[in-house]
């Protein structure tokens, strides 16, 4: 619903009486239609704008007509908007000229908010001059002064937790390899007794302990035969010998009781055939003389019978390959897949309390990001610094927490700490989110930081001073992600009063600052019952609002009656 309060004067006939025993006729009449009365303020200035009209023979030919729209303060001060020169035809000057017949005019003129116009009466003073003769007048009140319900914005600036990159359960391989003699796939006594293989065998046992955090979820097994004799046969060996570390590792499992290994669903047995890859590698790895010579045939020569035809002709070369190269490509790969699940939530707050210096940043950060007492959530975060103290994620935390508990400048020297660490968008809103709560409105360096931030906060935060600006429309905009108080007031000032209701009762309908706003759409739409009922439960949740009530200029049409009277 859209409302436009229109004071129309005509300066009646006494007033003109006067005017003509003083002025010899200088002026006859002269109306003024308010654009808007009450005043409003916004963007820091209030506009006045006059719709007036001279009638026919309004103004003699002769004469000139300063007129100033005056605001008469209750405290006294008087407050002038820009004065405008009319005159007749026939008179020297540089103002409007009012022909005989007269004529409308459009008036406008915009000055700085003071808050002494809160409480006031506008009205028109009037010197005209004829000659010698002079004539000043000062009309009645024409129009009220002046509603500041853009001034009931309250500064919520929205900062930024910072969310960490915990993952509770993680996943991992761990690796070992069987051997094997030349053209054999048997797993030897000796290889058994590898290091690696034992110590694959105890983590499968260790990850069966009841305190254990290890869940081992699958072995792949890939095996390979060095590539020397018939193609066919280095492919079954290469299949046998994958078979033959699989079973061997079922038996080990059987031994340990470790159930899923004895079904062979949880192997993935892969036989490679012949390893020329691994060949490649492993004469990489070698300062032989003819490395380069064995490169180059292996790259020049696909056929792999001719390939190992030509590298066997090379018969010292052979010999080194057969000694140092060839036994390693014998072998069955064993790969353990496991996952290792962290620390349960409770388990991460009791020892980020305990002991901290065992957990690594994500662990601390996310257990202070889990947590709702804010006292505690600071402690977190500091013990987080302490360890950690170039991690800009923590310094922008603690800004949070500061912030969220009324420390504003704390938070600021946090989010500066923050900032020359790293710039980024979080930490940049953050950053500017306490520049203007410390301001009090915004200015061009909090804007800049804001627009490069482009988050859904900074846009929030950028709606507020959209606000503070007279631009409700780009504040609704920006804002409409967050239903809050402020947005309900900026619709309201949109003159959107059913959209600024909706949000008012979706969010905080019960607090008093909503509850006034509820009762200037009362006013503002002639629903007096709204008005009352609602200014009546705001006093009561905030008797503070008394004494801007009986002065707010929202409500003047209301100021003479019982009702409103008897809310105070």
């Amino acid at each position: 619903m859209k409302t436009m309060n229109i004071n129309k004067l005509s300066i009646i006939s006494s007033f003109f009486a006067l005017s003509f025993l003083l002025s010899c006729s200088m002026i006859e009449e002269l109306e003024y239609d308010v654009v808007q009365n009450p005043l409003q303020m916004h963007g820091g200035d209030v506009t006045l704008q006059i719709n007036g009209k001279f009638v026919e023979k309004g103004i003699n030919a002769k004469a000139v007509a300063e007129v100033t729209p005056i605001l008469f303060c209750a405290d006294g001060n008087e407050i002038t908007f820009q004065t405008e020169i009319f005159q007749g035809p026939k008179a020297a000057g540089n103002g409007k000229v009012v022909p005989k017949e007269g004529m409308s005019f459009s008036y406008s003129s915009t000055i700085p908010f003071q808050k002494s116009m809160a409480e006031a009466e506008l009205k028109v003073l009037v010197k005209a001059k004829m000659g010698s003769k002079e004539l000043e007048i000062t009309s009645p009140k024409i129009a009220d002064g002046t509603t500041t319900t853009p001034l009931l914005i309250e500064l919520d600036d929205q900062v930024i937790l910072t969310g960490d990159n915990f993952v509770r359960t993680n996943s991992f391989t761990k690796t070992a390899v069987i051997n094997f003699a030349k053209g054999k796939h048997n797993v030897t006594s000796k290889e058994t007794k590898d290091t690696d293989i034992k110590e694959v065998l105890d983590f499968i046992s260790s990850s069966m302990e009841e305190e254990s955090r290890i869940n081992v979820l699958s072995i792949d097994i890939s095996s390979y035969a060095s590539p020397e004799g018939e193609v066919d046969l280095n492919t079954n060996l290469a299949e046998d010998r994958g078979k033959s570390a699989m079973s061997f590792l079922m038996s080990k499992a059987k031994r340990m009781k470790f159930e899923p290994a004895k079904e062979e669903s949880f192997f993935n047995v892969s036989p490679k055939g012949e390893d020329w890859a691994g060949f490649k590698e492993e004469v990489t790895k070698t300062s032989h003389e003819d490395k380069e010579l064995i490169l180059r045939v292996l790259q020049m020569t696909s056929d792999v019978n001719k390939r190992e035809l030509e590298i066997r002709n090379m018969a010292k070369t052979y010999k080194f390959l057969e000694k140092e190269v060839l036994p390693q490509l014998r072998r069955s790969t064993i790969t353990i897949n496991y996952e290792k699940v962290g620390y349960s939530d409770e388990e991460l707050a009791d020892l980020v309390g305990t002991n901290p210096d065992t957990l690594n940043v994500e662990e601390i950060l996310h257990a202070g990001n889990l947590e709702s007492d804010l006292n505690v959530k600071l402690k977190d975060y500091k013990e987080a610094q302490r360890l950690y103290p170039n991690d800009w994620r923590i310094a922008n935390n603690i800004g949070y927490v500061l912030y969220m508990m009324g420390d504003v400048d704390g938070a600021g020297e946090a989010f500066d700490k923050a900032l020359s660490i790293t710039d980024n968008p979080t930490v940049t809103n953050n950053v500017a989110a306490v520049k203007h709560r410390k301001a009090g409105k915004g200015n061009d360096d909090i804007i800049s930081y804001l627009e490069s931030s482009n988050t859904i906060e900074s846009k929030y935060n950028l709606g507020l001073i959209r606000i503070e600006e007279g631009k409700y429309e780009e504040a609704i905009t920006l804002m409409d992600k967050s239903k809050t108080y402020n947005l309900a007031l900026a619709n309201l000032l949109a003159e959107h009063y059913d959209v600024a209701g909706d949000i008012i009762e979706d969010v905080n309908s019960g607090e008093a600052n909503a509850l006034y706003l509820n009762a200037i759409m009362g006013a503002r739409t002639n629903n007096s019952e709204m008005l009352f009922e609602n200014l009546k439960s705001c006093f009561e949740k905030d008797s503070s609002f008394k004494d801007r009530a009986k002065k707010d200029r929202e409500f003047v049409t209301f100021f003479d009656n019982a009702d409103f009277l008897a809310l105070f």
